[in-house]
């Protein structure tokens, strides 16, 4: 029973990391032009402390996996604590408020 939880619980994170890298696909088109200053805080601030929420989120998902397999909502809790701090970390343009994608580079 355990190994099977298990695997079905390994599964689960491997769909989530598969449907993660394919975020940039699914990205909205973005409007925003900011400046260097707002790059650069996000540079700064921003991400780091995006990805220690990501990385925290992701022990979280995997941690909690058991419990959110029985009671029915993996994939839920995977949007919540991994897909959503992830699309802001990394799909979201440099400086920009929104998530989502630039379609052309000047």
């Amino acid at each position: 029973m355990i190994i099977r939880n298990f695997r079905n619980g390994s599964c689960a994170f491997l769909l989530g990391i598969a449907l993660l890298t394919s975020a940039g696909a699914f990205a909205e088109k973005v409007e925003e032009n900011p400046n260097a200053l707002k790059m650069t805080a996000d540079l700064l601030v921003a991400r780091p402390i995006g990805v220690v929420i990501f990385g925290l989120g992701t022990v979280g998902y995997v941690l909690t996996l058991p419990f959110s397999i029985l009671g029915g909502n993996a994939a839920d809790a995977g949007e919540q604590l991994v897909v959503s701090p992830a699309r802001e970390v990394f799909v979201r343009c440099l400086g920009c408020a929104k998530s989502g994608r630039k379609e052309t580079v000047k």
